[in-house]
């Protein structure tokens, strides 16, 4: 493959913040996806399936404008990793709609849906801090909200936890709920570790 020896300026920008878009289109179908019957929530795990096949062409689509680039916009080490992270913030909610379904999991706790308005909030702070990788301006706002806002996803795990093991719920229950809960306790993480990332890199263009 030829190297191309100035990439498109605003190539890697638009593939970040298309990445960042596919997350808040996921978060959302998981939203929809927690308010359905039990009869209907294949179909929005499917979507989110589909969404995240889209997230993985999008970060693929990164890695080869990476490998075809003589000159990238910052570090490419830098643009790996948060192509990488961005994707791992879909992999998880997308693996928790899953599980749902492949559980045939019942009532679901409402700390579940306290978990996936964090990550929707999550999700859409992140998709308008991607644009601005562009200036690497107005920056400090966004992570330091990710940072609070995953510090209330934690709280709300432990919340769920104590609730789970307290209630009564027998234990494949138990098991089958708690599963669900880390995937979304780990996705925030994920969202976490994309906004360390922007920190990190406007650290280093500053």
């Amino acid at each position: 493959m030829g190297f191309r020896v100035t990439p498109h300026n605003s190539s890697f920008y638009d593939l970040f913040a298309q990445s960042a878009t596919h997350l808040v289109d996921g978060a959302r179908e998981l939203t929809k996806l927690l308010g359905a019957e039990r009869s209907e929530r294949e179909s929005f795990a499917a979507a989110m399936t589909d969404l995240e096949h889209a997230a993985d062409e999008s970060t693929h689509a990164i890695m080869r404008m990476v490998n075809s680039s003589f000159i990238t916009p910052f570090d490419r080490e830098d643009i790996y990793r948060l192509a990488s992270n961005l994707d791992d913030c879909m992999d998880l909610m997308e693996a928790a709609a899953d599980l749902i379904v492949l559980y045939r999991i019942g009532d679901l706790p409402d700390g579940i849906s306290a978990q996936v308005e964090v990550l929707v909030r999550m999700s859409e702070l992140t998709a308008d801090a991607m644009p601005r990788l562009r200036s690497m301006r107005n920056l400090s706002e966004y992570w330091i909200e990710i940072n609070r806002l995953e510090n209330q996803a934690d709280h709300l795990y432990r919340e769920l936890l104590a609730e789970l093991f307290n209630n009564g719920a027998d234990a494949i229950t138990v098991l089958k709920l708690k599963e669900v809960i880390d995937h979304l306790e780990a996705a925030a993480d994920a969202f976490e570790t994309v906004a360390n990332q922007v920190e990190s890199i406007a650290v280093k263009e500053s």
